[in-house]
């Protein structure tokens, strides 16, 4: 071959790879306080989501995709860090007199993505702190997920050349839930799950919530629209899921499964497989590092607490994914309620730091006509948990999932569980000693 002729080969090649690495696009979705069953793809037959249900079809759909700490912004630094709440620094929420905010010295999302080349902007909620830890190119606003998805399309056509990194973040399903045009329910026909009572009061905020959730889906399927329109369907990686869970008390602020067990969907654009359901245990602390993976902007040197989960997208069974962690320590200040999670796919083990403590409640939680119901009516129960369990939690709380998935009997004092305890109690250790959790210390303080 003339030397002339190789050359404009290897130019035009260098020019396609360049082109391709370029169009390597990112969507992170983030809607705030979405159950793990409240969709469509999920299961639910009430609620249409037809956003996030195409994205299911065209990507997806992880069964067992969990946050690592049930508060909105201890979790969003988590998702934008790939560390634990308890070693980035935001303990709890960052907005008004909590003031809790994150190290300086931490390696967070957007600010690698921009070092990497990429254009970042945030749309919509951020709840994190410092700005210039979680530093994005371009803040984007909305008066509803729509019309910020709207204001994003510019940014997403402003340089074909460059690759863009848009981390965008509903308000929505957030109490007080908003409904707009035809998202209204009969309370009648909504599904209430387990851990809630079935009252008029939490079926008329569940008729409430479910509009509210078809709101934020609303915003993933324009913003679909776009990718597609502009040609950039084919070239991003698009990420959905829920900072927490539901904003009920049974499922927010705790870490019982309604809390941490969320909706995750993820659409590689080069995965020849679609429309897979993994089994694989994830958590948001793997959503920097996956992202990361996919743009070739991993930091040498740096470690991680989660890990890329891109190698499982197209599995349907995955070896390796067996368990997950969790770390949760406030919501609002005045709720101090530090809890340590192991979950492997059959036993969880709760280690509640401070059960000597009532259990804390969110404000908006408490003041919540299906709470003010129970406690009107004097009722002992919640859903299938007691209202003393509820309030009143033991040291350490240990589940069989597969007999007991409601988290009703807790097997921590059965002598027949005894092994099965001690074992799940080192795990959590050498799980905080190798993320460097300063709660390690109450093993041996208290």
């Amino acid at each position: 071959m003339p030397r002339r002729l190789f050359t404009a080969l290897l130019l035009t090649l260098l020019v396609a790879s360049s082109a391709t690495a370029a169009k390597k696009n990112v969507l992170l979705y983030v809607v705030d306080d979405q159950g793990s069953t409240d969709a469509g793809c999920y299961g639910n037959p009430v609620i249409k989501t037809p956003g996030l249900d195409l994205l299911a079809k065209n990507g997806t759909r992880f069964t067992h995709g969990f946050c690592t700490t049930a508060s909105c912004s201890a979790s969003r630094s988590v998702i934008l860090s790939g560390l634990y709440n308890h070693a980035t620094g935001q303990y709890g929420h960052q907005h008004s007199y909590n003031h809790f905010v994150s190290f300086d010295r931490l390696k967070t999302l957007p600010v690698l993505m921009a070092a990497a080349g990429y254009r970042t902007a945030s749309a919509g909620k951020y709840h994190v702190a410092p700005e210039k830890v979680y530093h994005f190119g371009k803040y984007i606003k909305g008066p509803s997920p729509v019309q910020m998805a709207e204001r994003c399309k510019s940014f997403i056509t402003a340089d074909k050349q460059q690759p863009f990194f848009l981390y965008f973040c509903t308000t929505e399903p957030h109490r007080p839930f908003r409904r707009q045009g035809s998202d209204v329910f009969d309370p009648r026909d909504v599904i209430v799950p387990p851990y809630l009572p079935d009252s008029p009061e939490c079926r008329d905020e569940l008729a409430k919530y479910y509009g509210s959730v078809q709101r934020a889906d609303r915003g993933l399927l324009r913003l679909i629209e776009i990718l597609k329109t502009t040609g950039n369907w084919d070239d991003t990686l698009v990420i959905y899921i829920s900072d927490n869970g539901i904003a009920f008390p049974g499922a927010k602020t705790t870490l019982y499964e309604p809390g941490m067990k969320l909706p995750c969907v993820a659409r590689n654009p080069y995965q020849a497989k679609q429309g897979i359901v993994t089994d694989a245990m994830v958590t948001w602390a793997d959503i920097t590092p996956t992202i990361l993976d996919f743009a070739a902007a991993t930091p040498k040197n740096y470690k991680f607490h989660g890990r890329s989960f891109l190698s499982v997208l197209d599995k349907k069974k995955t070896a390796g994914w067996e368990e997950i962690y969790a770390s949760h320590t406030f919501h609002e200040i005045t709720m101090y309620y530090p809890m340590r999670v192991v979950h492997e796919r059959r036993y969880k083990l709760i280690w509640n730091i401070a059960h000597g403590l009532e259990y804390p409640f969110a404000s908006d939680l408490y003041a919540s006509s299906t709470w003010q119901g129970v406690l009107k009516r004097k009722e002992k129960y919640y859903g299938k948990r007691s209202v003393e369990a509820y309030l009143h939690r033991a040291k350490f709380e240990l589940y069989d999932l597969k007999n007991d998935p409601h988290e009703t009997k807790n097997l921590a004092g059965d002598k027949e569980h005894a092994k099965t305890l001690a074992r799940l109690q080192e795990k959590l250790k050498a799980f905080q000693k190798r993320t460097k959790d300063p709660w390690i210390l109450k093993w041996r303080y208290e």
